[in-house]
């Protein structure tokens, strides 16, 4: 039997490094309807839940409740920079059931409905695991901040595609079960599973030359 898979997309007003990047135009469409659209296309999805403290300017830009579009105002002890986003999505998950969750960003414009579609099912094939969560797979030389290398002996150069692989949390999915949330209190159970995303759908827009790159992916994706 099918389980019940509702998406959580919080969302704020304000940003600090880009600003109202939420409600801007990339290539011509809202950043916020990006990911929207892309959940929306995918069918396991039951319904998206969007948090936040916007709800005036998402009705401004044509967006209302649905079926599948749930808007939740922020409640103000959960607003501002510095709160923890697991204290929101526990608000969620206690006001919306569902036996799984996938969290996402608004700042990740690129990920497809393809990608999605895909995590959910490799997430159910597993059954060791609890939660899933995307990552960027980097082979390259790393260095600390005192030149000290990290992953590799500048005498000995091997191949960057033969170096140990690193994974970077890049924050684009996140799934787990209503379980696995209750026990750790956080997007990560105690079991989880990375997820390998493609350099092209993980751009993540947190400074200004984020969002150059991601317009231009976009607008290369839009025309192509």
């Amino acid at each position: 039997m099918k389980k019940r898979v509702v998406a959580l997309l919080p969302m704020k007003a304000n940003s600090e490094r880009v600003k109202g990047k939420n409600f801007r135009l990339l290539a011509g469409k809202p950043l916020f309807q990006w990911i929207l659209d892309a959940l929306l296309a995918v069918p396991e999805i039951d319904c998206v839940v969007i948090n936040t403290d916007a709800k005036h300017i998402l009705l401004e830009n044509g967006l209302v409740p649905s079926d599948r579009i749930i808007i939740r105002e922020r409640k103000q002890e959960l607003c501002g920079d510095f709160v923890s986003m697991n204290l929101i999505l526990e608000d969620d998950i206690r006001n919306v059931e569902s036996e799984l969750y996938l969290m996402t960003h608004t700042t990740n414009p690129l990920i497809s409905s393809t990608t999605i579609r895909d995590a959910i099912e490799v997430f159910a094939r597993d059954k060791a695991s609890d939660s899933l969560f995307s990552v960027n797979k980097i082979q390259t030389r790393f260095y600390k901040e005192d030149i000290t290398p990290v992953n590799h002996n500048p005498a000995d150069l091997v191949r960057t595609q033969d170096l140990e692989p690193w994974f970077e949390e890049n924050s684009c999915l996140y799934l787990f079960s209503r379980e696995s949330f209750s026990k750790t209190n956080a997007r990560i159970g105690e079991k989880p599973m990375m997820y390998i995303t493609s350099a092209l759908e993980s751009v993540d827009i947190d400074e200004p030359e984020d969002w150059v790159m991601a317009e231009a992916l976009a607008l290369h994706l839009k025309h192509r």
